[in-house]
């Protein structure tokens, strides 16, 4: 009991304000919202994000690594069909990464700049439709202008959605967020390994080659995604439904507040991005990593068989599909373990070295056992799995806004090119020597590369942004983050 003149606690939003008498009580009545702990705002928060944001954004990604290696089951009777060598093989998976490395950035920046809802669903239904036409394709080089037409479409749909993420979600969350968005490209392989095998097995309706089947099929989920996404997908927390106003509110707030250090800590505008010695750091990083991942990816299929030609491409989808199996289970222990500590480097270097060691591994492996060369590319693509939660959860650390938008298209893409030098150079190699085993040793070099880079990464200068209690008075509109 308080009389006139005296004060008393009153509880703003997790703040403690004091008011004067009756009057102030009157007043802390209008002003005064249920009070909810920060803790559990966040954890609220964070719960109805991850339920509602994940799964939807990780089926596109589903969609597009279907689209993008099912090269690979493809080539184990398309090439025979149309008469492609390996090596000429190695050139039309990797053109891809040619045609997504022009359009990456402009892209990244438009789906800054118009929201990712019309932007994603313009990637998703484009590239749903060169997908489909590649199966129609009569030669080689038509299949080399599809390809390279195919990465002109998704280019920008990576990188977009990691700097979606960021939309939501904040520096100490990051990492486990990005992986388990990542876990999509495991699980495309998981689904789309055993489905591509029998599709390549069986599908031979009205005179038409299983492959092309193969492509036709495996293309048409995009459009759909891309029309859902138009339909379904909030930009930012604004826009989301299924958040209240005062979850809105916080989210806001928190990231708000992040934007703002981090451009006071680094002021780097888009144009200081490209002269950045820390983004293309990164960027040679990624690349090397990306030579081994995509080399892998795209070759597996190919080298599954040739080391057990009596399995049918059935068999194969199966044993390809056994080491993305592991690899999803092991890639976000590893995230989740790099944001409870806020640890990356290592977190990213020391799988690069473990899939490394398989790739050499199997490289000299020459019993001949089935299951010993899928062992070792559990451990391999567990490895190359695990580095992509950590990674790009460092570019969060010093880019913000448009900054980050145009740094993130920037290591991807040019990330990216790495793509096309492992699938061209597994081929040329093996055309060369008519075996994987140099191939392979290749791979493991680069993947070597890549971990020394990482372990010698300057830490950044500013530590990762902590955020202090909720305090709703420092709310910030997109407009005070620069967006």
């Amino acid at each position: 009991m308080v009389g006139a003149g005296q004060v008393e606690p009153s509880a703003y939003q997790g703040r403690t304000e004091y008011t004067a008498g009756d009057d102030g009580r009157r007043e802390a009545a209008r002003m005064t919202r249920p009070v909810v702990a920060p803790n559990a705002m966040e954890a609220r928060t964070l719960r109805k994000l991850r339920t509602r944001i994940i799964p939807f954004i990780m089926v596109l990604m589903v969609i597009a690594s279907l689209d993008r290696m099912n090269i690979g089951f493809a080539a184990l009777t398309m090439n025979k069909d149309l008469a492609i060598t390996s090596e000429q093989y190695g050139f039309l998976a990797g053109i891809f990464f040619l045609g997504y490395f022009v359009f990456e950035i402009p892209s990244n920046l438009m789906l800054h700049r118009i929201g990712a809802r019309v932007w994603l669903a313009r990637i998703l239904i484009s590239w749903g439709i060169v997908a489909m036409l590649t199966g129609f394709a009569k030669t080689a080089s038509h299949i080399y202008v599809l390809r390279f037409l195919l990465g002109v479409a998704e280019a920008g749909y990576f990188p977009g959605i990691v700097l979606y993420l960021t939309y939501w979600f904040r520096q100490k969350h990051l990492a486990q967020n990005v992986a388990l968005f990542i876990t999509a490209n495991p699980v495309a392989n998981i689904l789309g390994a055993p489905l591509s095998g029998l599709i390549l097995d069986h599908a031979h309706w009205f005179g038409v080659g299983s492959w092309r089947w193969l492509l036709i099929l495996e293309g048409a989920p995009a459009i759909v995604g891309g029309i859902l996404t138009y339909l379904l997908l909030p930009a930012r927390p604004a826009e989301a439904r299924f958040l209240t106003a005062q979850e809105k509110e916080w989210i806001t707030a928190e990231l708000a507040r992040e934007e703002q250090q981090k451009i006071a800590a680094h002021p780097i505008g888009v144009g200081g991005v490209l002269a950045h010695g820390r983004v293309w750091y990164l960027t040679v990083i990624y690349f090397m990593a990306m030579i081994s991942w995509n080399g892998m990816s795209l070759w597996m299929p190919q080298i599954m068989k040739a080391f057990s030609r009596q399995y049918s491409n059935t068999t194969v989808g199966i044993l390809v599909m056994i080491p993305y199996l592991v690899a999803l289970m092991v890639m976000i222990v590893v995230a989740r373990h790099s944001d409870r500590t806020l640890e990356r480097r290592y977190h990213a270097a020391v799988p690069l070295l473990i899939g490394a060691v398989c790739l050499a591994l199997l490289a000299m492996n020459r019993s001949g056992s089935a299951l010993v060369s899928v062992l070792l590319w559990c451990a391999a693509v567990s490895g190359a799995c695990s580095v992509w939660g950590p990674f790009w959860s460092l570019p969060n650390e010093f880019l913000a806004g448009y900054s980050a938008a145009a740094g993130i298209a920037l290591i991807n893409s040019i990330g990216n090119l790495g793509g096309f030098v492992g699938s061209y150079t597994i081929g040329a190699i093996s055309h060369r020597t008519s075996s994987f085993r140099g191939s392979l040793l290749f791979l493991c070099l680069s993947f070597v590369t890549s971990a020394i880079l990482m372990l010698t990464l300057r830490k950044s200068t500013q530590p990762l942004v902590r955020t202090p209690a909720f305090e709703p008075s420092a709310t910030l509109t997109p407009t005070d983050m620069n967006l």
